[in-house]
């Protein structure tokens, strides 16, 4: 069986330190190799690279960037119309990912029109993110970079967002028909949205490229009260020979540091 490998989000942990460069130091006291971040664009690149090297911490996971925020976007991937904008962003992206020897890529597909009927707007919308995953993929590929989808639910989360099943990611992953382009399962959007999670795992796992993790409903640490049972996830995971990280993508309950004895735990029973 393999030895599951975890990376702390720092975009989510380490949440009472201000800047992405302490939370990457405070990541690697409390024992993670490696970290991801959503958007580390509101600091230089070089920046950040020198703190992971600092701090002997690897930043395996980045996301493009959202678009304007403040205006409603949460990516552009399958946005009609904004197709400049997100070549930008993923040159952007990969800028960061360079400097930072970072193999994977978020890209984000981003939300429905405001008052758009999600079945008038799904086949254009599906689309444009074939066309922009097929473009993504030939320019990531040169470096040797991995591009990810990952659906987030509707239901909690975000009504808007596109991509929200892994059934749907797993459909246009074929239609791309690009090797590296992978699926990003983030346990607590797939429960949520579909349960199943055995089943789910076992079909999708050759296209699984990276996997995050929290309690459903709250979002919080794995071992918190909540539906889903991630001693057997994990064993399973193992089992499977799973060797690519797990993200810790959870709102802590209290410090970050004093929720991690579930983690604690794994790697001494790992050794």
């Amino acid at each position: 069986m393999s030895r599951l490998r975890f990376c702390a989000n720092v975009s989510w942990m380490y949440a009472e330190l201000p800047h992405v460069t302490r939370r990457i130091d405070a990541a690697a006291a409390a024992g993670f190799k490696a970290v991801e971040a959503a958007w580390p664009y509101d600091t230089d690149p070089e920046e950040v690279r020198r703190a992971g090297d600092d701090a002997g911490v690897r930043v395996v996971l980045i996301n493009t960037p959202p678009g304007d925020l403040k205006a409603g976007d949460l990516g552009l991937g399958a946005v009609p119309g904004r197709e400049a904008e997100f070549r930008s962003g993923l040159q952007l992206a990969l800028k960061y990912a360079t400097a930072l020897d970072c193999k994977r890529i978020h890209l984000m597909a981003g939300r429905i029109p405001v008052g758009a009927d999600r079945a008038n707007v799904a086949s254009e919308m599906e689309s444009t993110f074939v066309q922009n995953l097929k473009y993504a993929a030939d320019v990531l590929i040169k470096e040797g970079v991995t591009g990810l989808i990952e659906p987030i639910n509707t239901r909690i989360t975000d009504p808007r967002y596109f991509l929200d099943s892994p059934h749907h990611a797993a459909a246009i992953i074929e239609k791309v028909g690009k090797p590296n382009i992978k699926l990003q399962m983030d346990v607590f959007h797939w429960q949520i949205m579909d349960g199943n999670l055995t089943q789910n795992l076992k079909k999708y796992f050759p296209l699984i490229g990276h996997i995050q993790v929290a309690q459903v409903p709250e979002r919080n640490e794995p071992d918190s009260a909540g539906e889903v049972n991630y001693r057997y996830l994990f064993s399973l995971l193992e089992k499977m020979g799973y060797a690519e990280y797990i993200g810790c993508e959870y709102k802590p309950l209290r410090s970050t540091n004093e929720g991690l004895g579930w983690l604690r735990d794994y790697w001494t029973a790992s050794k």
